[in-house]
């Protein structure tokens, strides 16, 4: 019980709670873009499935036939756009803040130098190397 307590001690000093905040401007509008895109990208997704049930149902028809293989194209496409829209929107936000840097992307901080994490039996030594 005592190492579960440890372990919950480590991380809470390594992965501060930073949902909620983040006061960046650019970040909130970052993360609600991204979700949009990502929205986005699963209705492409399920327009390729009813194009898929549309072209396996239809049948030997030959309009139903192109149909479904249009509709599964222009949901490949749109997934194609959400995908390169979601690379350029992260990559115009990067060149933005510079080297700044954003809390929105990664959530967990990097320890820092002065922070130890302490051993999981105190009478034992850290020395890895034996």
């Amino acid at each position: 019980m005592e190492i579960i307590q440890q372990v919950a001690a480590v991380q809470a000093q390594t992965k501060p709670d930073t949902i909620g905040t983040d006061t960046n401007l650019i970040g909130d509008v970052t993360a609600i873009i991204n979700a949009v895109i990502g929205v986005l990208g699963l209705v492409c997704v399920v327009v390729m499935i009813i194009g898929g049930i549309n072209y396996m149902t239809s049948s030997g028809d030959a309009a139903k036939v192109k149909k479904g293989k249009d509709t599964i194209l222009y949901g490949l496409i749109g997934l194609v756009v959400c995908v390169l829209a979601f690379a350029l929107v992260n990559w115009v936000i990067l060149g933005l803040l510079g080297s700044q840097g954003s809390n929105s992307s990664s959530p967990v901080e990097k320890p820092s130098q002065s922070q130890t994490v302490p051993p999981l039996n105190p009478g034992e030594s850290q020395n890895m190397d034996q």
